[in-house]
């Protein structure tokens, strides 16, 4: 079991590289399409590789990050049922859905598209769009983000199994702190707040001036 959880540390080392250093394409996807948005507005001109390119970065996002996703709890999970049971029932729900619905489906996924970019590769297939990007780049990321997917399933159950045996901690434990989604809920309440604020103070200023007019 030791060795075995060895290799799910260096799994979750290999993912948390991964999704931290993806992180960074989110900026520059916002670099990209402001950029192009610019371009096109100002100078009435467009290209279709700036286009395809933050196509091209927003799958790299969705796809190679799905593993650190899952590595920090972060996927949507159903658990309106499971969250009501003991911690060890839903470790086991959690073992048997790995094994039944994460790996058969990821590994078809994993082994279908790898022909899929093979053939893009050796045929070096263009875009059908003037001006537009190669394509096995972007096919390339189905299998690599798949197969970082398959790994941090597979470290997870090795998780699962060394917390039933009493030698890791919780694999389903959340970090302390807020969620993302409470983050972005206090933060939707604190704007909406401020937009009220800013209402009423409009508001009374504009009472205030109307009262001195007369």
């Amino acid at each position: 079991m030791k060795f075995l959880l060895s290799i799910s540390r260096l799994i979750d080392r290999l993912n948390t590289l991964v999704g931290k250093s993806v992180i960074w394409l989110t900026l520059l996807v916002v670099l990209v399409s402001a950029t192009n948005a610019v371009i096109r507005k100002v100078f009435s001109e467009s290209s279709n590789a700036w286009l395809e390119l933050q196509w091209y970065l927003f799958g790299a996002i969705f796809l190679l990050a799905a593993g650190y996703t899952y590595l920090v709890n972060e996927h949507v999970r159903v658990d309106v049922l499971s969250q009501k049971l003991s911690r060890r029932t839903q470790i086991k729900i959690e073992i048997f859905g790995i094994i039944f619905f994460l790996f058969p489906f990821c590994v078809l996924i994993f082994w279908l598209s790898l022909p899929f970019f093979y053939q893009s590769l050796v045929l070096h297939e263009q875009s059908s769009n003037t001006g537009g990007l190669i394509r096995w780049p972007v096919k390339l990321l189905i299998p690599a983000g798949f197969f970082l997917l398959i790994l941090a399933g597979l470290s997870q159950l090795i998780k699962c199994v060394g917390y039933l045996l009493g030698q890791c901690p919780d694999p389903l434990a959340r970090k302390e702190g807020k969620t993302a989604e409470e983050e972005l809920a206090d933060e939707i309440i604190k704007q909406s707040s401020a937009g009220d604020v800013l209402s009423d103070s409009t508001e009374h200023h504009s009472s205030v001036t109307q009262d001195k007019g007369r």
